[in-house]
């Protein structure tokens, strides 16, 4: 339950639509807990996104980043050539999709499956037109010096 109304800054900002758009989403998630999922920063602009996929194969599994929306998705591909019965199932095999957003300039730089855990990595980018500069200032020239000719006043 949200106890929060943020539409009182809507209309005292402008241009930050898309973050309280992105406040609302985290507020109602109404996304299920499934897989679990851990987000490490592991450097000044690096992170690392690891997601509990235990009974999954790396064919079974497809990471698409899109805009500043990173998809990961598993699909069980059932194997009906099996000769056992399961008498209880309690590993989930369930496909699963899982959208985290990006911000900006985040891209993925590395994906790898080992022990159960899919571990994305990701680094902040920013490039060279966007980072800030420094501006010189320079002192302003001093204003030429108006001398009167008297001899041309003579004439």
């Amino acid at each position: 339950m949200r106890t929060y109304d943020l539409t009182p800054f809507y209309r005292s900002t402008v241009g930050f639509d898309r973050l309280f758009n992105l406040l609302d989403q985290a507020g109602s998630d109404g996304s299920p807990g499934y897989p679990p999922y851990n987000i490490e920063r592991t450097g000044e602009n690096a992170y690392r996104i690891t997601v509990a996929v235990s009974g999954f194969s790396k064919d079974e599994l497809s990471i698409v980043a899109k805009e500043n929306t990173l998809t990961i998705k598993g699909e069980k591909v059932a194997n009906e050539n099996s000769k056992s019965e399961v008498l209880y199932r309690g590993i989930a095999a369930r496909a699963f999709e899982r959208a985290f957003q990006l911000a900006d300039f985040v891209q993925v730089k590395d994906a790898s499956l080992e022990n159960g855990l899919l571990h994305v990595d990701l680094v902040r980018e920013i490039p060279e037109a966007k980072k800030p500069r420094q501006i010189a200032i320079n002192a302003a020239a001093p204003k030429a010096q108006v001398i009167e000719n008297s001899a041309a006043q003579a004439a």
